[in-house]
């Protein structure tokens, strides 16, 4: 039995990695399309539709995220508005590069590569941030330089966060051209870049992004869409899942400790970094092995943290960390 051309199956693969993401995505404040685009690499779809498909699923997955994190009240306007501007511009830059490379006939290579080397980076530059014991000041040195150029127009942001506008908009262009191109809302980029960037608190880098992301991605979408390189039943089937998983992602937010966040967000970047990379090597040497492992780190650290922020959320919602499993989360 077949829906919408695909087996029961992949229905119930794509329908349970959706309540993944969504979880992820509600929680972090990321799409979700940084494990959508490489995921539909890695089980063999074209670069092209991987990445449409991957903003599709943005576009609709954040309108969940985004309403969720409005009633909390951890969303920038201002914000959002400005990096909104600037990313749109920047997704249509980095869509003409990949269909530039597609021509060519390097896209999947370049994408693979660009992937394992943003993913790595962030993550790592995250995950030492968690970990650090450093002072709450070296921790927000780049913010402070960044909060020290003064070049009108001046903007304040939740949070007594005042930054200039021309350096948030050129964030956003960058990050822009960066969603366009690898076919990401730009959320694993965009998150890290507000918190160490420009100094907004972890919570409302999150419910900002999301709102960002809700409108860059449905552009992102629009453009890929009008070539065709969407797979429509693959998005239905990953937002039917992500509909209850941003609902219950969205909430853990307010229980979690920000440094949990950071530590489960750079354990995330750091499997779609493995899982990109184990994917290429296994399709350039031919290692069925590697593309088997590929697969199971996508798939197993999407369960792996997303049960982990449940499960955080749950031992603060009880007040009790003296269990095992609660000892493992950091709570």
């Amino acid at each position: 039995m077949a829906i919408l051309g695909m087996s029961l199956a992949m229905v119930a693969v794509f329908v349970g990695f959706g309540l993944l993401i969504g979880t992820l995505f509600g929680f972090f404040g990321m799409g979700g399309s940084f494990l959508v685009t490489p995921a539909l690499l890695v089980m063999g779809y074209p670069s092209t539709v991987a990445v449409g498909s991957g903003l599709a699923f943005v576009f609709g997955t954040s309108v969940i995220g985004a309403l969720r994190h409005r009633d909390h009240g951890q969303v920038d306007y201002k914000l959002a508005a400005i990096m909104t501007a600037a990313m749109t511009i920047g997704i249509e830059a980095g869509k003409s590069v990949v269909f530039f490379l597609e021509a060519t006939g390097r896209a999947d290579l370049i994408i693979n590569v660009a992937y394992v080397g943003l993913l790595a980076t962030v993550g790592a530059f995250t995950l030492r941030d968690a970990r650090s014991s450093a002072t709450d000041d070296d921790g927000h040195a780049l913010a402070d330089r960044v909060q020290s150029v003064h070049i009108p127009p001046m903007v304040t942001f939740r949070g007594d966060v005042r930054v200039s506008g021309v350096i948030v908009f050129a964030v956003g262009l960058v990050i822009g051209v960066l969603s366009g191109f690898l076919g990401v809302g730009g959320g694993f980029l965009l998150m890290p870049a507000m918190m160490y960037g420009l100094g907004v608190p972890a919570a409302i880098a999150v419910g900002t992004d999301i709102l960002q992301i809700t409108i860059s991605g449905a552009f992102g979408a629009f453009t890929y869409a009008q070539s065709g390189s969407v797979a429509l039943p693959v998005v239905a089937f990953l937002l039917l899942g992500s509909a209850l998983g941003a609902r219950v992602g969205a909430g853990a937010t307010n229980l979690v400790d920000e440094d949990d966040i950071k530590g489960y967000f750079a354990a995330m970047l750091l499997a779609g970094s493995l899982a990109v990379a184990s994917n290429k090597l296994g399709s350039v040497y031919g290692v069925e092995l590697l593309n088997t492992l590929s697969t199971a780190l996508i798939f197993g650290s999407a369960f792996l943290v997303s049960a982990a922020v449940v499960l955080a959320a749950i031992c603060q919602l009880r007040g009790d960390g003296s269990g095992t499993w609660c000892r493992l989360v950091g709570t």
